[in-house]
């Protein structure tokens, strides 16, 4: 019963790893996005959404782990030498998980600076272009009034 379990536990942290790096490449795929020159704002959302879907999936795979741990935690404990090759081989696979967290940690924190940045230079420009075509406009009346001419009365009395 209890090597049934471990299999599943050790699957589960295998299939973490995979989609803590599909989470790192999008990272970079992120971190080249914002880089460019002209913000693609669609790539950029599609590539939120998609680490957003693979959070969710991290999640589920957290609950489904804990959740057969919680049943097989005494077998585990009773029996660590029977055990002791998946036991290890969990060891290493949430070590590994734990330096692609940390990892992911850091490129998520040097992304969201890299994102406010860009979001306050889309700001200004947005600000610039409004300035400018404000400017615009208040020529255009200035010079609009600048060739009316107020009627006038002419006396045609001589």
């Amino acid at each position: 019963m209890g090597n049934d379990y471990l299999d599943v536990m050790v699957q589960s942290l295998q299939k973490k790893v995979k989609v803590l790096d599909g989470i790192i490449q999008k990272n970079k795929e992120q971190r080249q996005i914002l880089e460019q020159e002209d913000l693609d704002a669609e790539a950029f959302e599609k590539n939120v959404q998609e680490k957003s879907d693979m959070i969710d999936q991290i999640n589920f795979l957290d609950e489904g782990f804990e959740e057969l741990y919680g049943r097989v935690k005494s077998v585990i404990e009773a029996e660590k030498q029977a055990h002791r090759e998946e036991i290890l081989l969990m060891k290493q696979l949430i070590t590994e998980i734990t330096e692609k967290s940390v990892t992911i940690q850091s490129e998520e924190v040097r992304n969201r600076k890299l994102v406010e940045y860009r979001f306050s230079q889309e700001r200004k420009k947005a600000m610039g272009k409004r300035s400018s075509s404000a400017a615009a406009n208040m020529y255009y009346k200035n010079m609009a009034k600048l060739n009316y001419v107020d009627a006038q009365f002419m006396d045609k009395k001589k």
